[in-house]
Parts: C-alpha cells; structure tokens; sequence
C-alpha cells in the first residue's frame, strides 16, 4: 500500500460510516451480546477518543481509534481492516500510527479487548505480531470466556 495516508476525524463521511457498521454488523453476528465491545458510530466522536481512518485515494482502507483512560494508559478501540485491504499493511499501519499518536498524547501502554474466535483470528495475530499480550481484564471489563484482552507497553 504505497500510497495511502491516515487522517483523524471522518466520522460524518458515508464511506467510513459504512466500515464502521460493516466492522460491527461482523462483531454483532459473531459474538454474544455480552461480550460486543465494538463501540457505537456516536462513541466514537466523543472525547476521551481519538478516530483515525486509513486512505487509498478516496477509499477508506481501514479504522481505529485510541480511548484514553488516564494519563498513562489508553485502549486501541475500533481496529478494522475493509476485506479488500486485507494482507496489504493498512492493519499494521494503522497501529503504527496508533502507538505513535498515544506516545505524543503521553501514553505508554495501550490494551485492547477482542475475542478467541475464528473470526478475529487474523486481528489477533496482528496484535501479537505488533508486540501485545494477554492480560487480565482492565478498565471496566470483566472475566467473561468470550473476550481476550491484550496490553503492550508503548
């Protein structure tokens, strides 16, 4: 993916609403309700978050945002890769650019919750490739069988 680029912000644009709800219409068929943490179009635009989309031209290639929890520790929310961008780097980019933009807000841990299903099989691999672990719950989570949670030290 030689030429794309990552801008924050793009919430009110069809084409990222459109990933968006496609990456929670796969965690909503997946999951059971419980253990849905794919965050609402509306979550998205509120502070502590901060949304980033990736670009090809007039494409969105992939999501993903950073919630800050407090000075030190923030959560990589809303990681997704449109399927046809699969395999290309945008997943890997964006977190590059995620890790990059939490340690110039001061972070130096990032976690994330997913969950040990096939279909986040290839999500999970790109976490442990980029550096992240399995951890306990954090935040406001819980133990629940159907979520794994991950941290990584920035």
């Amino acid at each position: 993916m030689a030429d794309w680029r990552i801008v924050e912000g793009g919430l009110d644009d069809p084409r990222v609403i459109a990933l968006v709800e496609l990456h929670r219409a796969g965690a909503t068929a997946t999951l059971p309700p419980q253990a849905n943490h794919a965050a609402a179009l509306d979550g998205l635009k509120a502070p502590p978050i901060r949304f980033f989309v990736a670009w090809a031209g007039d494409e969105p290639l992939a999501t993903g945002a950073i919630k800050r929890f407090d000075a030190a520790q923030g959560e990589v929310k809303s990681m997704f890769t449109a399927p046809a961008a699969r395999g290309q780097g945008a997943g890997s980019g964006m977190l590059a650019h995620l890790f990059a933009a939490a340690r110039a807000d001061g972070l130096t841990r990032l976690s994330l919750a997913t969950h040990p299903f096939a279909y986040f099989a290839p999500a999970i691999a790109l976490y442990r490739r980029h550096g992240f672990t399995e951890c306990p719950p954090f935040a406001d989570y819980t133990v629940d069988p159907a979520s794994l949670y991950m941290t990584r030290e920035l």
